[in-house]
């Protein structure tokens, strides 16, 4: 069992900047990776980035975000954070941290442990 609690500055204006930290506890060991995911009003959850936890690093990242977003982690902290750089208007929406016990490779939707989410709103 695992716990994961998101924290950060909720705002920014398109073109800014902004950073988003995940801080896990308990059974932090048998975690494989840790992904960010967000859902932006009226559309589904969606993969944001990931990275691979007990080794690597090892990263991926959606399209829509790469090259403006960065995951990273501070394993002995048990945190992971996401820099969000030259933010869009349709980045806005709820962000989740989520750990995955299974280890199964590339971005997918079935983590197995999920935060309380954090919303982020970026103004034009």
């Amino acid at each position: 069992q695992v716990q994961l609690v998101e924290s950060g500055r909720g705002l920014a204006q398109a073109g800014g900047s902004l950073e988003l930290t995940c801080v896990a506890s308990g059974r932090t060991f048998y975690m494989y990776h840790v992904g960010w995911f967000r859902q932006a009003p009226g559309k589904e959850r969606e993969f944001v980035a990931s990275v691979k936890w007990s080794s690597g690093p090892m990263t991926y990242y959606a399209d829509s975000v790469k090259g403006r977003f960065t995951i990273s982690k501070d394993y002995p902290m048990n945190t992971v954070f996401l820099q969000m750089n030259s933010l869009k208007v349709e980045d806005t929406g709820v962000y989740y941290c989520a750990a995955d016990y299974a280890g199964r490779p590339g971005p997918r939707m079935d983590y197995d442990y999920w935060g309380p989410g954090i919303q982020v709103t970026v103004s034009s």
